[in-house]
């Protein structure tokens, strides 16, 4: 990935690196395939930077991790969870603007 603020999660990483994560993490469900995935990535990057140290950001390659989409009912993509406490708080489906993003992470 581009942006080193952007974190890879893996299904063998996304307990630690999510569900058990002590800040909120924003979860991009995304494949290199789906256009509106690539649309929604300069987003994500910003949020990455301008969020940094306060909400952990980063992106599940759903061709390369089954496991996590199938688990959290990821049907479309892309697909946005925010997390907080292991838990999902707030789920956004296809494009979504910054905006709406920045409302969701400014309320924890």
């Amino acid at each position: 990935m581009a942006n080193e603020d952007v974190f890879e999660f893996t299904d063998g990483n996304f307990d630690a690196d999510v569900v058990q994560s002590e800040i909120p993490v924003l979860v991009d469900f995304w494949a290199e395939w789906c256009q509106p995935c690539k649309m929604l990535t300069p987003t994500i990057e910003e949020l990455a930077s301008e969020y940094k140290g306060k909400v952990k950001i980063g992106k599940v390659d759903t061709d390369a991790n089954r496991e996590v989409p199938v688990k959290y009912g990821v049907s479309a993509i892309p697909t946005i969870m925010l997390f907080q406490g292991g838990e999902v708080i707030k789920k956004f489906v296809g494009l979504t603007s910054k905006d709406q993003f920045q409302a969701a992470l400014n309320e924890l």
